[in-house]
């Protein structure tokens, strides 16, 4: 059983449903889930700040607000998150511009992606739940990720491809060893195609398409932005879009009861 999860939740038909290892998606409806933790739990055992780790760096700082038994091995040994707000003054207007603008730089994880916060979960999640085949569809950031992270831990990577996937994401994902998949297809083809072989073999799927627990390492980068900011929220935060999954990812942190 891991630590601090109440249940899962439909975001679609807001079903509620009992936490099981391999449950990614809605039974009732085939929704997304969200994973609901127990947050005043781990206020009661730790105090009102104490969901922060002083002695852990990075997104691991958050553990405790983190959907995992707490095995240190199943973490990658790379450093992923802690990264920098810098000043973005000189993309403002140069008159006029209320606030200040603050930049988030998460080209500094490893793979040079904010993706590599999602995989370090997902990743540590499949660890603990004994996967050896990490698979997931991608056209280049979220695979080169994984296979990124997944060698770091002796985990094998398979990757699933569109054609159109630019050759310089493809030889990143190769050069960390994992396994590429070209479908002959768009994106949408080949994550289909992850999803059928994934359930056929029971592979552990990373796809933020449907594993919630990608989301759970998004909104890392919202802790990491209140603490940065001496336990201020900013009035907004902007994030691009992708296929969706980074804003209720960040804005799940806002979510969570840290009282």
């Amino acid at each position: 059983m891991t630590t601090n999860v109440s249940h899962l939740r439909c975001l679609l038909c807001e079903a509620e449903h009992a936490w099981t290892p391999t449950l990614f998606t809605c039974p009732t409806c085939g929704g997304n889930l969200e994973v609901a933790l127990d947050a005043d739990a781990v206020r009661d055992a730790h105090g009102p700040r104490g969901w922060v780790d002083d002695a852990a760096t990075g997104i691991w700082r958050y553990h405790r607000l983190l959907p995992l038994r707490g095995d240190a091995a199943a973490r990658t040994p790379l450093s992923v998150g802690g990264t920098p707000l810098t000043d973005g003054a000189r993309l403002l207007p140069k008159q006029g511009a209320p606030g200040r603008l603050l930049l988030k730089d998460d080209t500094r994880n490893p793979s040079a992606s904010f993706k590599d916060r999602a995989s370090a979960v997902a990743l540590a999640y499949a660890v603990e739940q004994n996967a050896t085949i990490i698979a997931g569809a991608s056209t280049g950031n979220a695979g080169s990720s994984m296979a990124c992270l997944a060698a770091s831990l002796g985990r094998r990577a398979m990757i699933f491809i569109p054609a159109a996937a630019p050759k310089a994401k493809v030889a990143q994902i190769l050069l960390h060893g994992a396994m590429v998949v070209r479908v002959d297809g768009t994106y949408d083809d080949a994550f289909d195609l992850c999803q059928r072989l994934s359930e056929r073999h029971g592979w552990f799927n990373r796809n933020t398409g449907t594993n919630p627990y990608t989301r759970e390492g998004k909104k890392t980068v919202s802790f990491e932005i209140v603490e940065q900011l001496a336990w201020s929220a900013p009035d907004v935060i902007f994030v691009p879009v992708g296929d969706g999954n980074i804003s209720p990812g960040s804005g799940k942190a806002s979510l969570t009861s840290t009282r």
